[in-house]
């Protein structure tokens, strides 16, 4: 017999968060009506600026089966939370899934890009993400190269073997959820590999805490940016020369500038 549920919300504080946040925005979303389009992530859309779609997009879901799959092989990964004496536990759980949320997001948009421009598939412009599956797949992948004896637990009723997981999960996905996203979770699963082999490693709190205040910043000023939600005390004020951003605080009458370098076209904001 397990261990009582208020037990395992204790051992895993993170992972009980995070189904929290995302049972909560699920509801909102059924709640008021939203589509996949209006907080998905697209190629179309990252490169028109809606950068905060990576990480809407990852926190939401528009159907309950969608919702309670992923937040059902997310529990069962919780188990990442109370291997501390592996180097695991929660801090490093929280550190790599904000590592998970945008190094996905970004590898999924890079090889979007790729099939668009160099083979010509317009189709993936307008394929619309939406789910936590990345970093499930990508939570998936480390455990299976850090604890390959573990299993993942689906619905309490499948168990698994961790170490073929990922790969076991991305077939079934595919074949039972025909929209699934395929590419989606792949890009999970490799940056899983990429953090697991030491690829992407030295994520310290200071790390962590600076990604996660760059994400804000850069959310914010998304939103602003695209008109997906009107900031009353920020204005982003056009310049003739577009490399220098300026940004007006409204109220007190600063501004701040700073030199900035385009990349591929995109403007710096």
């Amino acid at each position: 017999m397990g261990k009582p549920l208020f037990y395992e919300i204790i051992e895993k504080p993170a992972t009980s968060c995070i189904v929290t946040i995302c049972s909560l925005i699920w509801f909102v979303i059924q709640k008021k009506s939203i589509g996949y389009s209006q907080v998905g992530l697209s190629y179309e859309t990252a490169i028109e600026g809606h950068y905060w779609r990576m990480i809407t997009s990852a926190f939401s879901h528009i159907s309950v089966l969608h919702l309670v799959f992923n937040m059902s092989a997310l529990w069962s990964l919780g188990v990442v939370e109370q291997l501390g004496h592996l180097g695991l536990g929660t801090g490093y759980y929280l550190r790599y899934t904000l590592v998970l949320v945008v190094f996905s997001g970004v590898l999924v948009i890079g090889i979007y890009h790729l099939l668009i421009d160099r083979f010509k598939i317009d189709y993936f412009k307008r394929v619309t993400a939406v789910g936590y599956s990345c970093v499930v797949f990508g939570w998936m992948t480390i455990l299976s190269v850090k604890q390959p004896s573990s299993k993942l637990d689906l619905f309490g009723l499948l168990s698994l073997p961790i170490s073929f997981a990922p790969f076991e999960s991305l077939i079934f996905t595919s074949i039972i959820v025909p929209q699934a996203s395929f590419l989606g979770h792949l890009s999970g699963i490799l940056v899983g590999y990429a953090i697991s082999w030491g690829l992407i490693g030295g994520m310290n709190n200071y790390w962590a805490l600076t990604i996660l205040g760059w994400i804000v910043v850069v959310f914010v000023f998304s939103l602003k940016k695209s008109g997906a939600y009107d900031f009353g005390f920020l204005e982003i004020e056009s310049l003739t020369d577009a490399s220098l951003p300026s940004v007006r605080f409204v109220g007190n009458g600063r501004t701040l500038q700073a030199s900035a370098v385009p990349l591929s076209g995109v403007e710096v904001v």
